[in-house]
């Protein structure tokens, strides 16, 4: 694949359902979200078809310690059962402060099986990531295929994906108008957004207001159906929110306690990581944990 300058190529999308929600729960935020235009109709998550495309995602990982093997086992199992393309990773992919030369013990190791495969890794840099060097070693390493850019987007199947930089130091002012340039341009029926930063969370940070006023005009201007992250180290389902799904996958490596607000779907305290089917006219997810069982199942509608 022919990497371009803050560019490769993908589809992207969707509009994230499901069930199981609980009593709404207000997050860390102050104020009232009674105005936010949340769809909590169900969509058959079923499908008589072969998918269009097959990945999974995961974030928070760069521990080498015992929870990211485990996790790491479970998607290496997840693989042989159901192959995946590609893995989105979601930031935080080397503890504690970015360092390069621990990539073999934080991610060569533990994902191993799945690099022998062939399974492509596409990361964004997440606020640990940064601490060494602003992040430029883990742009220009291979294997996280960014292609030396902080942002790019690509597409493979009907999805094109978009990885942000999301840190505290992004370069917004060049950021957002590639993001509106590129979502605009694109054809692909799904549009998938990814970045490190939470935007509706039930969890320790909450609520990002800063990523509120931002992102959410771009993405309801260009029918973004799914924006995933991780930073928090839960694994959180958003009903849409003007038409978006937000999926938390943190916890690849360790978990923190999270609770349910009126957009929650389903939340759960538990080492995991999300899988994907994409079909033509939804986007099937599924939480899979340490056991390799599914405790959370909902469905993305195309709009």
């Amino acid at each position: 694949m022919k990497i371009q300058r803050r560019q490769l190529l993908t589809w992207g999308g969707g509009i994230a359902l499901g069930w199981a929600i609980g009593k709404g729960v207000q997050a860390q935020r102050s104020g009232s979200f009674s105005d936010l235009a949340i769809s909590k109709e169900s969509v058959d998550v079923a499908s008589d078809r072969p998918p269009l495309l097959r990945f999974v995602s995961v974030a928070d990982t760069g521990t080498g310690a015992q929870g990211q093997y485990a996790v790491a086992a479970a998607m290496t199992k997840h693989y042989q059962e159901s192959p995946y393309e590609l893995v989105v990773l979601a930031g935080d992919n080397i503890y504690n402060d970015g360092e390069i030369e621990k990539i073999q013990a934080v991610f060569e190791e533990p994902y191993a099986p799945l690099l022998q495969q062939g399974v492509p890794f596409y990361a964004c840099l997440g606020n640990h990531d940064i601490r060494t060097d602003n992040g430029v070693p883990q742009t220009q390493y291979p294997l996280f295929n960014m292609g030396g850019q902080r942002y790019y987007t690509w597409q493979q199947d009907p999805v094109q994906f978009f990885a942000l930089d999301t840190n505290h130091n992004a370069n917004w002012e060049e950021q957002l108008p590639w993001l509106d340039k590129q979502l605009g341009e694109s054809q692909a029926p799904w549009k998938i957004v990814f970045g490190h930063h939470q935007i509706y969370s039930s969890a320790h940070y909450g609520v990002n207001d800063k990523l509120i006023k931002l992102l959410t005009p771009l993405f309801k201007k260009h029918g973004v159906q799914l924006y995933i992250n991780g930073h928090e180290h839960v694994y959180e389902r958003t009903y849409p929110i003007d038409g978006t799904t937000y999926l938390i996958c943190g916890a690849g490596a360790g978990v923190r306690d999270v609770g349910q607000s009126q957009w929650t779907a389903h939340s759960a305290s538990q080492l995991s990581f999300a899988a994907y089917e994409v079909y033509g006219d939804r986007i099937v997810i599924q939480a899979i944990g340490t056991d390799s069982q599914v405790f959370d199942r909902g469905a993305i509608a195309i709009g």
